[in-house]
């Protein structure tokens, strides 16, 4: 089930209307009325597939109890060490063995050898990667003290199961979503405006402007090698937004089914696209996964202590891990060491943490320096995105060497360009420029006018006739 199909729009007032006219007596009513809705939600994608999640659900709810109990280390660990491999194990054989296998192969034969290894014929998971993540941070919190473990079954199921945040996030943490879930939630109007219209805003980037830059950034990438260099660089920039706008437009959507709920999820984009350098990019984008790196692997391996190479090294292994759990393909993993290697240098020179604020206009030399930072980190990024979306290692480089060759034809590039894709990024620029300090874009008491031109723009250039998939719905 899609947020932007019919089957989610006929889903959510059903599920909105029982949750608090018939369900809202108390909070075990109210969480039990989700689980169901969340077992149904993730079963329209594959109905075989909850075994897995229930299963994973049952093993840290009872991991994380015995972690507690335990009364010696060796005991601790027995249970940390056995979620910690039954988890990743999952998720390695579902998303990583046939990666690995093929990878093995390839090896074997270049050296001279036969190897023929079997490869699994099944498909991924829907949300493995973070749900799965979910666990894990709930039993390392747990391990190492910082929360105590849920007893109630129903209320640490909802925590790993709640459908806004299920199949694509954003990843929560313990600590912020379960004491949300072990209260009764009471109605507040307020909420459900700013709700309603951050669904509103993200289906204004998924339907308009990820699913109308998906039909040029498909037919460039598609048929690159007759393109020229101009055109192959505004490919890049189309593939840029209409990630930008698929993944941050399903966070929006996530976030704003969630306050219908009375329940805040981590945000997760902070207008990425603005920043200054690579380091404040990393801040601004899939921020729940980038923290969940940070404190569960980042700093454990010691962070920017120690020395520059254990940093360097850390800086590596962090970009690596987090290309390679976005996708089974070399292209991750080369997309992530590229972000390794943009990084690198703020981090030698210290400069990693120098743009903590949002980018203040004042007109004068720092402004200038300060867009050109922004302009140049686009830049790069689009280089990088290139990886993310290339089909294997050999098409990327194929692709970025096409671009160097610095061939133009203003023919082809206008059949690439349209009105309608200038007026919708202008649009989305403009009016997140102008709301960055603003939870939600489109909703404030004085200019809830935004909403309607949002609203007409999706009516307008929504693309309502193809059903595409969420691209992070494959992660």
């Amino acid at each position: 089930m899609f947020f932007n199909s019919v089957a989610f729009a006929v889903f959510l007032p059903i599920v909105f209307f029982l949750y608090w006219f018939v369900f809202n007596k108390t909070k075990s009513t109210q969480n039990a009325l989700l689980i169901i809705a969340s077992y149904y939600f993730y079963s329209n994608w594959d109905w075989r597939f909850l075994f897995l999640l229930v299963f994973s659900t049952f093993l840290d709810y009872y991991t994380g109890i015995q972690i507690e109990k335990g009364k010696s280390e060796k005991s601790r660990k027995f249970w940390f060490w056995l979620s910690i491999s039954v988890n990743l194990g999952f998720l390695g054989i579902f998303k990583y063995y046939n990666f690995f296998a093929v990878s093995f192969i390839d090896l074997i034969n270049s050296l001279g050898f036969q190897a023929n290894p079997k490869l699994i014929d099944v498909i991924l998971p829907v949300g493995i990667s973070f749900y799965t993540f979910h666990g894990l941070s709930y039993v390392i919190d747990i391990y190492n003290k910082k929360i105590k473990a849920e007893r109630n079954f129903i209320d640490y199921s909802l925590f790993v199961s709640y459908f806004p945040l299920l199949v694509a996030g954003p990843i929560e943490r313990a600590t912020h979503l379960l004491p949300q879930i072990k209260i009764k939630r009471e109605f507040s109007f307020e909420k459900a405006q700013e709700g309603f219209s951050q669904i509103i805003w993200g289906l204004f980037k998924k339907v308009v402007i990820a699913d109308n830059c998906a039909v040029y950034a498909n037919n460039i990438f598609d048929n690159y090698t007759a393109m020229d260099s101009l055109t192959l660089f505004v490919g890049a920039v189309y593939f840029a937004f209409q990630i930008y706008g698929d993944f941050s437009g399903y966070s929006d959507i996530a976030l704003g089914v969630s306050k219908l709920f009375g329940i805040d999820l981590l945000r997760n984009f902070n207008y990425p696209y603005f920043s200054r350098d690579i380091a404040e990019f990393w801040r601004r984008w899939h921020i729940s996964l980038s923290s969940w790196f940070r404190d569960y692997l980042y700093i454990p391996l010691g962070g920017s202590k120690g020395s520059k190479n254990m940093q360097i090294r850390n800086i590596f292994i962090i970009f690596l891990v987090s290309g390679i759990w976005h996708g089974a393909n070399w292209t991750y993993i080369a997309w992530g060491a590229i972000n390794a290697f943009y990084f690198l240098p703020l981090l030698l020179l210290k400069r990693n943490r120098n743009n903590i604020d949002n980018i203040m206009i004042s007109y004068d030399l720092s402004t200038v320096r300060q867009l050109g930072g922004v302009l140049f980190t686009f830049i790069i990024t689009c280089f990088a995105w290139i990886f993310f979306r290339s089909e294997n290692i050999h098409m990327a480089f194929d692709y970025i060497e096409r671009i160097t060759f610095f061939t133009f034809s203003m023919n082809g590039l206008k059949e690439q360009i349209s009105y309608i894709t200038i007026i919708i990024l202008s649009y989305l620029v403009l009016l997140e420029w102008n709301n960055r300090s603003i939870e939600c874009p489109l909703f404030n008491k004085f200019s809830r006018i935004k909403i309607i031109v949002t609203i007409i723009f999706i009516l307008l250039f929504g693309q309502f006739n193809i059903q595409s998939k969420f691209i992070y719905f494959q992660f």
